[in-house]
């Protein structure tokens, strides 16, 4: 039987430049605080790919191109709906670095990611990114504690 399942659709994008540099996002107060890297939420009747365009101009001013799906994050939440992250790379990207209200922007080496105070995840993240084999992080709740399945 076919059941129909509530879900928030979000994205992710890692801009790297040809320096080993890569753009990070500070996000504070928020349900997700830490460094992480731009992207947001799908609206309704949006494209994934057109939400990630659109999510990464918003918060860093930069126009991405040559969009390449990389991986998943989901999981489910308390209530029963499913929270699903698409994580894309972009190939290409132009316009002028700037700050939005989600937060500071900036440049960091590649190398220096897990020295810094990353949102809860990112390390798994990264892991997707930098090892082809791997498309999907499955996070799990058991009780009080989260476990993740890297995929």
């Amino acid at each position: 039987m076919h059941t129909l399942e509530q879900v928030e659709l979000t994205n992710i994008c890692l801009i790297s430049d040809d320096t080993g540099h890569v753009l990070v996002e500070r996000r504070d107060g928020r349900k997700w605080p830490g460094i992480s890297l731009p992207g947001g939420h799908v609206e309704l009747g949006e494209s994934i790919v057109d939400s990630v365009v659109r999510e990464v101009y918003e918060e860093t001013g930069l126009r991405v191109s040559q969009l390449q799906l990389c991986g998943i994050v989901d999981w489910i939440n308390e209530d029963g709906s499913r929270y699903i992250v698409y994580m894309y790379r972009a190939g290409a990207f132009s316009g002028q670095l700037r700050a939005s209200d989600e937060g500071d922007v900036w440049w960091v080496l590649r190398d220096e990611l897990p020295r810094l105070k990353l949102s809860p995840g990112m390390l798994d993240m990264l892991k997707v990114y930098d090892e082809p084999e791997l498309s999907e992080l499955w996070y799990r709740v058991e009780g009080d504690k989260w476990n993740v399945e890297i995929k």
